[in-house]
């Protein structure tokens, strides 16, 4: 039996300018200023910096919203009037009076200096080699990740090498030729995975006992030593307490990620960029938005002239009307992106405050078992916007703080009942978990399950399952890995 059904089904589509708004929220300082650089670029109706002459009336401010589509109107309809004043052409100024003056950070700052793989390569120079293992060499080279490794099995560097560089060669050649690699500096680059990492930097070292014994260890013990099973490295190895923690002591000092040492390492290291400061004045908090955020903005004096001569003119030729039809087509976008930039403004602006105020009383004093329950329903109903909105700023801004430099969505979390019914924020009670296991006998660390008890004793009654979930989210490793002699 068949049955007919009508669903109805509410949507809201968006707008292509209400996407691109979106976009520019989501933007944090850095990357916002190579989307106005391409925007000034692409749009020559768009110009940046103080016009000569400031107007303060907006003889556009109709003209935008009453020519409506562009494809479907003709040079005719345009009623150049409109785009036209006896004033000089009015500058868009976007900027705030709340805003940090930022004059001097116009660049972004990276890490300077060559590559990590030319690092490497410039010390092959030094070392003796035939034309095949230089090309296996500098192709070993090329294979190793930031972190100062090569992932990839020699089977399948050797069929690269076949195929991308016409050298036939054998797995044994490409190990021979790997340990001339490997021998360069940082120690323990190029190797495979951590345990032939730690074992090469030890080889490099001025043997005693303790390396001796620690080397041992890693070759073979490696998974015991990896889970902490001290009592059994202990019997494995016939050796007393000292002499372990003395290896295990050695072993810590290596560098498991070597390629991450090299400041020159082939990722560029961008410096974060905040988009607010917040400061304390008299007591009282102050919320700035960086200044970068506040460009200052107007539409070109050339289009301005360029429609005066149109208007002037007698005969409208076609070419002429082809072209008041593109420059209108650029003041639309320009003028669109004036007013997305200042929507953009107020937003994060509107947004930002609303968080300093809900989280007052951490940012008075950093104590973040100050930070209350805060989720972003909370604040897009505080500003009346969408939640999405304020994830958007949320998720990729940053704010000064007398604190340091934090990503805002750090503020938010959900919430549970203490023992008293009051809502405390899940970030308190992680604050205080670290601070529990930071405390505890390292010999003998906390269970999960004693950890539920010790916070229960505090008044925060919450499952093992819950504890586990809180510590993974922190970093923190089990009870067992955290073991020490």
């Amino acid at each position: 039996m068949l049955k007919q059904h009508l669903q109805f089904k509410l949507s809201q589509k968006l707008s292509p300018q209400q996407i691109q708004l979106m976009k520019l929220i989501q933007l944090p300082t850095q990357a916002f200023e190579q989307r106005l650089k391409q925007e000034l670029e692409e749009n020559p109706a768009l110009e940046s910096g103080k016009e000569e002459s400031e107007v303060l009336d907006d003889p556009y401010e109709d003209a935008f919203d009453e020519l409506g589509d562009t494809e479907t109107i003709s040079a005719d309809d345009i009623n150049i009037d409109d785009y036209l004043s006896d004033d000089e052409v009015p500058d868009y100024r976007t900027q705030v009076n709340n805003y940090s003056a930022d004059d001097d950070e116009k660049s972004v700052p990276y890490a300077a200096g060559i590559s990590f793989n030319q690092y490497l390569l410039n010390q092959l120079n030094t070392v003796y080699l035939t034309d095949e293992e230089w090309a296996i060499a500098e192709f070993l080279v090329g294979s190793v990740d930031e972190s100062g490794y090569i992932r990839r099995p020699l089977t399948d560097i050797m069929d690269d090498l076949a195929f991308t560089q016409n050298i036939y060669t054998e797995e044994e050649v490409i190990e021979k030729v790997l340990k001339v690699v490997q021998s360069l500096d940082p120690p323990g680059v190029a190797a495979r995975n951590l345990d032939e990492c730690l074992i090469i930097q030890l080889q490099r070292k001025e043997t005693h006992p303790a390396i001796e014994l620690a080397t041992s260890i890693l070759k073979k013990s490696f998974d015991q030593f990896t889970k902490k099973h001290y009592k059994k490295l202990i019997l494995k190895h016939n050796i007393s307490e000292d002499e372990l923690k003395d290896a295990i002591n050695e072993i810590e000092k290596l560098n498991p990620k070597p390629g991450g040492s090299y400041s020159g390492n082939t990722r560029m290291i961008e410096h974060v960029v905040p988009d607010f400061s917040i400061k304390i004045v008299d007591g009282e908090l102050e919320l700035t938005l960086n200044g970068r955020n506040a460009p200052e903005l107007h539409v070109s004096k050339d289009y301005n002239n360029m429609l005066q001569g149109y208007k002037d003119s007698k005969e409208k030729s076609k070419s002429q009307k082809d072209t008041v039809l593109f420059i209108k087509q650029k003041l639309d976008a320009a003028k669109w992106f004036i007013d997305a930039i200042k929507q953009r403004q107020q937003t994060l602006f509107v947004t930002m405050n609303s968080i300093m105020h809900y989280q007052k009383e951490y940012f008075l004093t950093g104590d973040e078992r100050k930070l209350r329950p805060m989720i972003l329903k909370d604040i897009a109903d505080q500003i009346n916007m969408d939640v999405s909105t304020v994830s958007r700023v949320a998720n990729s801004k940053y704010v000064d703080t007398p604190y340091g430099t934090k990503l805002i969505k750090e503020f938010f979390s959900e919430s549970m009942k203490n023992e008293q019914g009051e809502d405390v924020s899940t970030r308190e009670i992680k604050k205080i978990l670290e601070t529990v296991i930071g405390e505890e006998e390292k010999k003998k660390p906390l269970t999960d399950d004693k950890l539920a008890k010790i916070l229960k004793e505090k008044g925060y009654p919450i499952a093992r399952r819950t504890v586990a979930k809180y510590r993974e989210q922190l970093g923190i490793p089990v009870a067992r890995l955290r073991k020490q002699i």
